[in-house]
């Protein structure tokens, strides 16, 4: 476990009596996951460990945080309610994404309205950025900008409130400025000095939105709208300026697909006949899985592919070669190691009890696996 966040709860220790008078709290739970004789291998490595943010399930306060350390090759739950045993409800209500910018850690808690920001190596509490129906969170030249659903957590095909991308001041955690984009703007991506930004349209079903929006930053007005396709998620800038863009589709006709953008010019490229649920980058691999499901059918499609980027092509659409993909009952999170080439699966099981964090290695062969909190979901890599 990282040696500050050590210290930290050893101090806690003493003061565990005053605090939350009223619940027990317990030492974050430290668990090997590596035999003895290979702790110590990656001391040399810039990258430190992950951490790993639980959603929990919407209306139970029950996100929390975990932490992988790569020396000691040790894996600790429920991190934050320990570090801080004086914020109530701890975390809060549904973690919705988590990245680290700076000296700071930032947990996006969608139906808790907030941004809860931490010391990156300690996850000790700095502070708290209020946003309404807050989704996703980037960075660019010491500002965050945030994408806010706006309104209340709704379906209604005749939602009125449009969405819009929030400006952060990083050191004083106020909102300067808002950009109003399309309803229900779910990720966004940063390439060079336009902010991309994904509008879902997801509350109002049947009428999804279609479109990604461009902002300029340096006036930070929305300046186009580039045509897609329907209830768009997910966003991914390679090295060469092109955007991948996810789409969930309607779960009946239209289904999930892969498209892509020129930044350089603001136009539609293509499509890849390949669902996606959740996407990560490395190099010009484009690892991604899909759970998508059919109204038509009443059930899962579940995959787990690769693209290749800079070929546009569809490399597999099972990277796991060992069999263990039919043991996971429903993939919710994926991200590779960038040193190591390791791939991380998580496992939201039945959306109740606690899920899985799965290790396969660069050829797709399960490592180890270990308990995570309920719905693991989103990964934020911590270098020194």
């Amino acid at each position: 476990m990282n040696k500050n966040i050590l210290l930290l709860i050893a101090g806690l220790c003493l003061c565990l009596s005053s605090c939350r008078k009223d619940e027990e709290i317990f030492p974050p739970e430290v668990i090997p996951v590596a035999p003895p004789d290979t702790v110590g291998a990656n001391n040399h490595s810039p990258l430190r460990g992950f951490y790993l943010l639980n959603e929990g399930n919407m209306g139970s306060n029950k996100s929390t945080l975990d932490y992988y350390d790569y020396a000691t090759k040790e894996y600790s739950r429920n991190i934050f309610a320990f570090a801080n045993p004086t914020v109530p409800k701890e975390l809060g209500d549904v973690g919705n994404d988590l990245q680290i910018y700076g000296s700071k850690l930032y947990a996006v808690i969608n139906c808790s309205n907030k941004i809860e920001v931490m010391d990156k190596y300690t996850a000790k509490r700095l502070g708290q950025i209020n946003i309404p129906n807050c989704r996703y969170i980037r960075f660019h030249e010491g500002y965050a900008y945030v994408t806010s659903y706006a309104g209340p957590v709704e379906i209604n095909p005749d939602y009125e409130q449009k969405g819009y991308v929030a400006k952060v001041d990083t050191a004083t955690f106020q909102v300067l400025d808002r950009c109003i984009v399309g309803f229900q703007p779910d990720e966004l991506e940063i390439v060079g000095r336009k902010i991309y930004v994904a509008n879902s349209g997801g509350y109002m079903v049947p009428n999804y939105e279609s479109t990604v929006s461009v902002i300029d930053i340096p006036s930070f007005t929305e300046t186009k709208r580039i045509e897609v396709a329907i209830n768009l998620h997910h966003l991914r800038a390679d090295k060469r300026g092109t955007l991948w863009v996810s789409s969930r589709g309607d779960y009946y006709d239209v289904p999930s697909r892969l498209y892509w953008i020129d930044t350089q010019t603001d136009t539609y490229g293509g499509e890849l006949p390949v669902a996606v649920s959740e996407m990560t980058l490395d190099g010009d691999s484009l690892y991604l899985y899909s759970t998508e499901f059919s109204y038509n059918a009443m059930d899962w499609t579940i995959t787990f592919g690769i693209v290749d980027v800079a070929k546009k092509q569809i490399v597999t659409r099972n990277f796991i070669a060992d069999g263990e993909e039919k043991k996971i009952s429903m993939p919710y999170g994926i991200m590779v190691n960038p040193i190591t080439k390791d791939i991380y699966i998580t496992d939201a099981a039945n959306y109740v009890y606690p899920g899985a964090l799965i290790c396969f290695d660069r050829h797709g062969k399960k490592k180890w696996q270990v308990q995570t909190g309920d719905i693991p979901a989103h990964f934020a890599l911590l270098w020194e």
